[in-house]
């Protein structure tokens, strides 16, 4: 009997656990950065909160969906597991399916119309989608991607710091099964709580 209730007793908590583990699989999640290559949007060190619900609902620990969500959309700042090595990155959704997307000199072209950029003293303002940011342009532009279309259920991803950033322009399309979430906010910075949206 006192067995038994033992075995209650470690249950409850073991069910709690297992609960918090699966909302933080599924549901939200924080991403601590450690490149450059979306600054000046997010700098290295920036813990950044990530809504793992933005694009449907899936099994913990895992890439399959129980219920799709919205698509991601142009200006999205997401966390992927990289075409290349697995490895977690942060970028920016530049490019949906169905888009002949291009880049030159880090300045991107969707279906012919080039993004709108506003150059303002020593900054670079892109509008991508709903999204404005600023772009990083101390390493340039990186290198160029001719007039390409996105296939079917693939993204291209790239850092808004164009000349210092490892992305779809080097690894290729990401599938919308790697995208692990959106980034909903900068959430501590330096070791101080924040809230800036991206």
């Amino acid at each position: 009997m006192t067995r038994l209730r033992n075995l209650r007793g470690l249950l409850s908590p073991l069910l709690t656990l297992a609960g918090l583990l699966a909302a933080r699989a599924s549901l939200a999640d924080h991403y601590t950065v450690p490149s450059g290559s979306m600054e000046p949007t997010v700098l290295v060190g920036d813990h950044v909160c990530v809504d793992k619900r933005a694009y449907g609902l899936r099994f913990p620990s895992s890439q399959m969906y129980l219920l799709k969500g919205s698509a991601p959309a142009p200006g999205d700042v997401v966390v992927l597991d990289s075409p290349a090595d697995g490895e977690v990155l942060l970028k920016r959704i530049a490019a949906i399916p169905g888009d002949l997307v291009s880049v030159e000199g880090g300045r991107l072209s969707i279906n012919g119309v080039s993004v709108p950029v506003e150059q303002h003293a020593e900054r670079v303002v892109e509008q991508l989608g709903a999204h404005r940011h600023e772009l990083g342009t101390d390493f340039g532009g990186g290198p160029d991607l001719p007039p390409t279309r996105v296939p079917a259920d693939r993204y291209l991803v790239l850092g808004d710091n164009r000349g210092n950033s490892r992305d779809g322009r080097y690894f290729g399309w990401v599938d919308r099964n790697a995208l692990l979430g959106r980034a909903a906010a900068v959430c501590l910075r330096h070791g101080r709580p924040v809230w800036q949206p991206l």
